[in-house]
């Protein structure tokens, strides 16, 4: 991605949740910076709670660079509700020919070390990137941002072609709130459909009921239902000891779960038979509650393969749960599960 920004000629465009000073947000902004001053518009949406670790400093030097920056829904205590409404896509796009999209941050928990969260992006060629771009300006304008760029930048692209250009079929899929959200809508129409295959990663699995059942009805039918989970490295323990409640129905129905374990897992990647999805999405009761979300779908067998070998590969790292083995886990974290499964339902009722 840094590497995309260094050989942009006209305009990047960065919208993300969770940014935190430090060191690799220190190497973004040099990147970004550079961009500026060789010429390049560069225009930056931030959520303001995701944000709220970036010291005034590098948002001055931002600032100061001639970046155009917006934080979207500023936090007021007096709109308690409004509040709880978050931006939580991730698009780099550049130059109007690429994107880049799926669960990163700009914290040092992504950074290259033994512990750094474990990530998966996918960088886009072709007609879906004026999509991104189109939503990046439609969210920049729900922050009350207007758009900057020159009109002659912000002509349609041609289609990548050559040799190495894709024939994907793919399209933007969005969500915001429980009534608008396209992405859990698709998912639960592929996994109805899956006669093969089924993949799921997530690193907050609080699924909802419709999602438990359609998880447990394919697996029944004998579709191959797999879910890659965050183990005990996790940045918030309470939504993995919510998620767990429902692992018991799910294991006796036949769905296989694994628990990473060297690091926590980030990623958020679907996969039902040729059909991927890859994005912001969690699939947590909070996220599609409240969160603005986006995921870019592909439908093609060789892209499909490549995301099937990932989670095969990502699950020789993981904790395999046995039913039966399950099904004797210990009366405190049987307590655990009730006690966060509580919090998560309460949670649910606020408006």
């Amino acid at each position: 991605m840094l590497a995309e920004i260094d050989r942009a000629q006209e305009y990047v465009l960065l919208e993300v949740y969770l940014v935190a000073s430090g060191e690799q947000s220190r190497l973004w902004i040099k990147h970004l910076v550079a961009a500026v001053q060789r010429g390049v518009q560069v225009v930056v949406l931030f959520d303001d709670f995701g944000a709220a670790e970036l010291l005034p400093e590098d948002l001055q030097r931002l600032q100061t660079a001639g970046i155009r920056l917006k934080r979207f829904n500023p936090l007021h205590w007096r709109k308690v509700s409004r509040n709880l409404m978050r931006d939580h896509r991730k698009l780099l796009l550049v130059d109007g020919r690429t994107a880049f999209t799926g669960g990163f941050g700009l914290t040092d928990e992504f950074c290259a070390s033994s512990n750094a969260w474990y990530e998966l992006v996918i960088r886009l060629q072709g007609p879906c990137v004026a999509d991104w771009e189109r939503l990046f300006w439609q969210t920049w304008r729900q922050a009350h941002g207007r758009p900057r760029l020159k009109a002659s930048s912000r002509k349609p692209r041609p289609v990548t072609t050559g040799p190495q250009a894709g024939t994907s079929e793919g399209r933007l899929v969005t969500g915001q709130g429980v009534y608008l959200h396209g992405i859990k809508l698709s998912l639960l129409r592929q996994i109805h459909r899956a006669r093969q295959r089924i993949w799921l990663t997530t690193p907050y699995f609080v699924p909802s009921y419709r999602l438990r059942q359609a998880l447990i009805a394919a697996a029944r039918r004998g579709v191959e239902v797999h879910l890659l989970l965050p183990g005990p490295r996790t940045d918030h323990p309470p939504v993995r000891f919510a998620g767990q409640r429902f692992y018991s129905r799910l294991l006796k129905a036949g769905v296989h779960i694994y628990e990473y374990q060297p690091s926590f897992i980030h990623a958020k990647v679907s996969l039902c038979d040729d059909w991927i999805s890859i994005g912001s999405c969690n699939f947590d009761h909070w996220g599609i509650r409240w969160n603005l979300e986006a995921n870019q779908e592909i439908l093609d067998p060789a892209v499909a393969g490549q995301v099937l070998e990932w989670f095969e590969t990502t699950r020789l790292d993981c904790l395999w749960l046995d039913p039966q083995l399950w099904e004797e886990r210990s009366r405190w974290q049987r307590i655990r599960e009730y006690l966060w499964g509580l919090v998560d339902a309460l949670a649910q009722r606020l408006r």
